[in-house]
This record gives C-alpha cells, sequence and structure tokens, in this order.
C-alpha cells in the first residue's frame, strides 16, 4: 500500500494569523483541503493520516467529511516540533501496515503537490526503497569568507546542489526503524531536521526523485499570495 502522512502540527507563528495557518481559507477551502486533496485525487494512494495540531483533530474530520476526503483514515496529535510530529505518524501507523508499504511524508502546507511529483516519489521509493523530491539550485551559491563575512573567494558549483522538500517517501520498515533508533540515541531530531537529513545522519542512501517549483511552502503571507496566484493562473495553450 501507499500512505501519505501529511504533517499539519504546526502553529504558524510566521504568518501571523489567528489560526493555524493550515486552516486558513482561500477561496472558501482550508489551505489543509487543497493538499489532501491532491492525495486523494491520486490512484496510487491508498490511506491517509493527518498528524495535527492538538485540540483540531475535529475540525480536520469535519472538512475531510465537507469535501469528500474519504481516503483519510487516521488522525494523531502532534508533538513539539516537526521530527517529533513525523514520529508520531509513524508510531501511530504500527501494527496497520506492512514493513514494505510505502509511506509517503508530505507537509500539510505545501497545497501544490503535481501528481507527476507523486508518482515518481512512490516509484523511485519502489526501486530503492526510499525516493526524496528535489530541484536543482539555479542560482550560484558563495561561501562567506571567514575572516571578512562581506567578502567571499569560493563557491560551491550548483550542479552540485539540490533543493530536497516534500513529498518524501520510505518503506515503513526502515522508517518505523529510523524514528525509533534516532529518538533512542537522539541523531537528527532537533533543530531545523527532518527524515532526509535524519536518515543521512543515520547512514542511508536517499535517492532524488521528481520536483516542481510549484511545490511551494506556505510559511508568509507573500506565500499564500503566491499560492492564490498559482489557483487563479491559466495555462497559455501555445507553451510547449
Amino acid at each position: 500500500m501507499n500512505i501519505a502522512i501529511i504533517i499539519a502540527g504546526g502553529v504558524g507563528n510566521r504568518m501571523g494569523q489567528d489560526i493555524p495557518k493550515q486552516f486558513i481559507n482561500v477561496y472558501d477551502k482550508p489551505v489543509l483541503i487543497y493538499t489532501l486533496e491532491g492525495f486523494q485525487r491520486h490512484p496510487q494512494i491508498d490511506a491517509i493520516e493527518v498528524v495535527c495540531i492538538d485540540g483540531w483533530e475535529s475540525v480536520v474530520q469535519a472538512y475531510a467529511n465537507q469535501f469528500n476526503i474519504t481516503k483519510l483514515k487516521w488522525i494523531c496529535g502532534a508533538g513539539g516540533s516537526a521530527q517529533e510530529s513525523i514520529r508520531n505518524g509513524v508510531y501511530n501507523l504500527e501494527g496497520k501496515c506492512s514493513e514494505e508499504d510505502n509511506i509517503i511524508i508530505h507537509d500539510g502546507i505545501r497545497p501544490l503537490i503535481e501528481p507527476s511529483v507523486l508518482s515518481d516519489v512512490i516509484a523511485k521509493c519502489e526501486e530503492f526503497g526510499n525516493g526524496v523530491t528535489s530541484m536543482p539550485y539555479n542560482e550560484q551559491i558563495f561561501i562567506v569568507s571567514k575572516d571578512d563575512e562581506t567578502t567571499t573567494t569560493e563557491y560551491i558549483p550548483r550542479e552540485t546542489l539540490r533543493r530536497v522538500a516534500t513529498p518524501q517517501a520510505y518503506k515503513f520498515g526502515k522508517l518505523d526503524w529510523a524514528y525509533h533508533e534516532a529518538f533512542e540515541k537522539e541523531i537528527g531530531i532537533y533543530g531545523s531536521s527532518y527524515t532526509n537529513t535524519m536518515m543521512v545522519l543515520l547512514g542511508e542512501r536517499l535517492h532524488f526523485a521528481a520536483g516542481s517549483d510549484k511545490n511551494i511552502k506556505l510559511t508568509t503571507k507573500d506565500d499564500l499570495e503566491m499560492f492564490k496566484s498559482y489557483l487563479k493562473m491559466d495555462k497559455d495553450n501555445w507553451l510547449k
């Protein structure tokens, strides 16, 4: 099976709104529902689990009922960090899925998931045991000089870099082992750590899957405006 874990546990302080950003309404629909609809529509997704900020579980279920998110099977509580929330979601699936099931982790505030990106993440996971959506860097990256932070004498060739985000997929057996190992030994669970960085610190090799520039993360009000623009954008028929 292909099971999605949607992380919706953040409070969204940088958005500066009165409610968590995943529940902000855009054109009469919560951001989280746009995300869930991408997984609901995808034919390879069998089930969805939402890891939800405490106190909002009934809201998630009500919205799922209203917008016909029939693949939503489980809602569990979030943790104090992204890694704790993902861990909670993984542990909640113990006894519910097999070691060979593909678990697709995705941020609830990335509502523009492309079907082709999701398909490729699943395909890579089937072939290699994991798949992480990625994009090349299109800008030059320079290293700040140690003796003068306003100057540089070194750069990193952009061909050697990839921007990695969600969705990312892992076999459940490996993922479950990794979170038990990481939290027991305190490896890759603090700060901005995520599943991908944790896996690398645990010695795993990650496999790049397709990405999309539309796969934006809604962090600020500017991101929200960009999302609204994407929703209203019409593609020109003559573009190849």
